[in-house]
């Protein structure tokens, strides 16, 4: 039987209640695969940012039992450039190699630990200015979802908390687990952590002319040969207008929203058939096993027999 993935969640004074929530909620029913505890510094209970604290089970010893910590935000006037050395002791104790995650303001105490040195990380496009003026020392990149730079994954505000924990199922267990949480959860089952985050660009006006009617054909049609041209006669605009309606709606381009939806559909093919590479391809509106192999490995880092090796073992439905 394979050996539960332990998930610690640290909480840290002014935590913001939903963010807590998430790694339990994401990992929490996962047929057993992840066991999910939360700590605190020093074991008492932990204020929030709402009227009421949360009495947690585990000291900071459960921290050198991890195998992935999640650092939930917490409001941003408790956000100092120095973190108490209680917490630098607690985030001491993690083991070389744990997987460390942070939402939101979270990356604020892995920087100041030192943890994001010369890596890639993101955090709340609010906090960002702040961010990269404390912390200059690190490649921040503040228009993402989500960074995952391998065992360090850091992410934006809120909702973004459930993307990279949905990426994270996603890497150790495959889309077809992924996709089942994120049903249960009610929230999109894939959003990808180049995507920008929404910052200060107002919310498009929902009109008949929007581009959702051309998305659900594109997701229909994706086996045809489509361009920007098609998707733009589809909505029966100019392709200006079309490229500048579908950015503002989705948050990427037409053709990176259009690559994204192949790949995600040739990884549940793979996942969930034997058939040859070359096929899956075609089904999934790539020119040929090679484009496919290319834009897997440029979307995931491995090959389309690599990725079927991992997850093609059929797992056990969720609860």
């Amino acid at each position: 039987m394979a050996r539960v993935h332990r998930v610690v969640v640290l909480a840290i004074d002014g935590v913001y209640p939903f963010d807590l929530g998430i790694p339990s909620r994401v990992f929490g029913d996962v047929g057993g695969r992840y066991e999910v505890l939360t700590c605190s510094v020093d074991g008492r209970p932990v204020r929030t940012n709402s009227d009421f604290s949360i009495t947690v089970e585990h000291g900071p010893e459960a921290l050198r039992t991890a195998d992935t910590v999640v650092i939930p935000p917490f409001v941003t006037t408790a956000v100092t450039r120095e973190v108490p050395g209680v917490l630098l002791e607690a985030l001491g104790s993690v083991r070389p190699g744990t997987r460390l995650v942070s939402i939101c303001t979270g990356a604020f105490v892995l920087a100041a630990a030192g943890l994001l040195d010369g890596r890639p990380a993101t955090t709340h496009w609010v906090v960002a200015d702040l961010f990269r003026e404390w912390f200059p020392q690190v490649a921040l990149d503040p228009d993402v979802l989500f960074v995952d730079d391998g065992d360090v994954l850091t992410s934006a505000g809120a909702a973004s908390g459930l993307d990279v924990c949905l990426h994270i199922l996603r890497k150790d267990h495959g889309s077809e687990i992924a996709n089942q949480v994120a049903r249960m959860c009610v929230v999109p089952p894939w959003r990808d952590g180049g995507q920008a985050q929404y910052i200060q660009h107002p919310v498009p006006e929902i009109t008949a002319s929007g581009t959702a009617a051309s998305r659900q054909w594109a997701l229909e049609n994706l086996h045809e040969p489509m361009t920007l041209t098609d998707l733009a006669e589809h909505s029966h605009m100019s392709l200006r207008t079309f490229a500048r309606r579908f950015t503002e709606e989705v948050g990427m381009s037409p053709g990176r929203w259009l690559i994204q939806q192949r790949v995600d559909r040739a990884r549940h093919l793979l996942e969930t058939t034997d058939q040859p590479v070359d096929e899956i391809a075609g089904q999934v509106g790539f020119a040929g096993g090679t484009s496919l192999r290319e834009h897997l490995h440029a979307a995931i880092g491995v090959s389309p027999l690599a990725y079927r090796r991992t997850f093609r073992a059929a797992p056990s439905p969720v609860r």
